[in-house]
């Protein structure tokens, strides 16, 4: 599992996504206090497929990008750069080959935060992203 979130990180790394939220990018939650637009990705699946000739190994992993931006165009942005990077992309994945990264579904929410100045509305899109690999 190691080997799939380095190559997520190294995919990401340098990107438009990442350019377009300052490089706030984190692995299963954002620091208290961190600025916004962010993402968050963590695993939320992970299932063995053996076909009796491969090892197939299923891993959604969820994106879930915030904005505290009135409008939607930030967040909207966040999610065209996120599909133009992952969607049907090639993972260099060590120890394993990639089949295939294929976006799953989007879920968006708007969630209530408390701010300093009081409280405030955040949107948050989660995108489940299915990423298959077999053992070398």
């Amino acid at each position: 599992m190691n080997n799939l979130l380095a190559a997520v990180m190294t995919r990401i790394a340098g990107s438009a996504l990442s350019s377009r939220v300052g490089g706030r990018i984190f692995y299963d939650e954002a620091p208290q206090g961190t600025e916004y637009p962010y993402v968050v990705f963590s695993i939320v699946t992970g299932t063995p497929e053996d076909t009796f000739l491969d090892y197939l190994d299923e891993t959604i992993i969820q994106f879930s990008l915030y904005s505290i931006s009135p409008g939607v165009a930030e967040i909207a942005s966040m999610y065209a750069d996120l599909k133009t990077l992952l969607d049907w992309s090639v993972m260099p994945i060590t120890a394993n080959y990639h089949i295939w990264t294929m976006r799953q579904n989007l879920t968006t929410m708007r969630e209530d935060v408390t701010a300093p100045d009081g409280t405030a509305g955040i949107r948050h899109w989660a995108v489940d992203y299915s990423i298959m690999t077999e053992k070398k």
